[in-house]
């Protein structure tokens, strides 16, 4: 794997998933990546006891582990003045700084921009926010659940008629790993801006902007028709080859087939009903398209005849989309994420193996490997020496409580 990131030192001043996870796709791509944590607790994620649906529990902590990987750990008290000097001292060594403090806090904590830059001029400064920088809501904390799962409107979309509640996202950090990415990109387009004209820029991310590019299409047909997306109130699509079914052992398929004219004959002549290619209802997009809850219902009945495995072997040389619904379980066996290297072994300091997903950008073939996250303030003295400081004035440090 082609290290595109070697030689580029990145300082963390974040907490959580969104932010930290930005940087650990950095690190992954060979980054060098110094995470600040608060001197007594550290990251807050750390302490996460559940993430509101499930609960955080077992020997390794791998919501800590996915957006903390190849990092380096200083546990510093930024409130004190020798934390804040070291801060800026660090930042002077640093391509990129990152954080996700609120307005009010970076500002109480002088590591805004111009406090930054005020030591390093070709600093690139990149926030991660909740609803952005301006606006009423700017200095307002927030969570992916409730800035880009509610408020962008993806769990509005995902209701169906007579709901009496939202969905919860599907999963931990959902929309702060997606924004995570969108961060990581900024910052590699920062960097080769950079590179091209010595101009070092501001980086802005929100969970609420995310949230709308991941709705991007959604938005713009909501706005074009004047009515907010939802589900379909059939649960059906206008196409029977768009859309899912249950099998015999209740697992679903799922069919992405857009030219449903197209792959109908194959279709039916895979599942055992050749006569529905010759059947009036379906001869051609027009027909399909006139008869699709007569369509949806026929291939409902067929699909409901077999076992998922049994499918998965009459369809395998189907050439129309389709896929198996699989859980989060099942995709960590899937052959097609572990042949592609999705999935990487990693241990913890302890030598406690897990596994973690792989960033999701390969290259030259291969993927980054993964790595652990730091414990808490584990190269705090290597950060510190780095910078000139000998044992003594390091041991003066952790008797003052500035450092761990």
């Amino acid at each position: 794997m082609t290290a595109v990131m070697k030689g580029v030192r990145v300082l963390e001043v974040a907490e959580h998933t969104f932010v930290p996870a930005a940087s650990a796709l950095l690190a992954d791509w060979g980054a060098e990546v110094i995470k600040i944590e608060h001197v007594e607790r550290g990251d807050a994620m750390r302490g996460l006891a559940s993430t509101g649906t499930s609960p955080v529990s077992g020997s390794v902590h791998v919501l800590l582990e996915h957006s903390n990987r190849h990092k380096k750990s200083l546990a510093l008290d930024l409130t004190s003045d020798e934390g804040l000097d070291i801060v800026y001292r660090l930042a002077a060594t640093c391509d990129i700084f990152l954080t996700n403090k609120l307005p009010r806090v970076r500002a109480k904590l002088k590591i805004d921009v111009e406090h930054i830059r005020a030591h390093n001029p070709k600093i690139i400064y990149a926030r991660g926010t909740g609803q952005g920088e301006r606006g009423a809501d700017a200095d307002r904390g927030s969570y992916d659940f409730l800035a880009f799962w509610a408020r962008a409107g993806i769990a509005a979309a995902l209701m169906n008629a007579g709901d009496e509640q939202i969905r919860f996202p599907p999963a931990p950090g959902f929309g702060d790993s997606i924004g995570a990415m969108t961060i990581a990109g900024g910052l590699m387009g920062a960097l080769f801006h950079r590179e091209r004209t010595g101009e070092a820029t501001i980086v802005d991310v929100s969970l609420l902007g995310a949230g709308m590019w991941s709705m991007g299409q959604g938005i713009a047909l909501a706005d074009q028709l004047q009515r907010p997306l939802g589900q379909p109130p059939t649960g059906r699509s206008g196409n029977p080859l768009v859309g899912t079914y249950r099998t015999g052992d209740d697992r679903f398929l799922v069919f992405s087939c857009l030219q449903a004219a197209r792959y109908w004959p194959e279709l039916c002549t895979l599942v055992g009903r050749p006569d529905l290619v010759t059947d009036p209802r379906f001869v051609d997009h027009a027909a399909i398209s006139a008869n699709t809850d007569a369509a949806f219902d026929i291939l409902g009945e067929v699909f409901a005849q077999r076992t998922l495995e049994q499918w998965r072997e009459t369809l395998r040389d189907f050439s129309g989309q389709w896929a198996v619904s699989q859980t989060t379980l099942e995709i960590t066996t899937d052959p097609q994420a572990t042949d592609n290297g999705y999935l990487q072994d990693v241990q913890t300091s302890a030598g406690t193996p897990f596994r973690l997903v792989a960033a999701p950008v390969q290259y030259d073939e291969q993927p980054a490997p993964a790595g652990r996250a730091p414990d808490l303030n584990e190269h705090g003295d290597e950060i510190l020496q780095s910078l000139g400081l000998d044992w003594d004035a390091i041991l003066n440090l952790k008797i003052k409580g500035v450092v761990a």
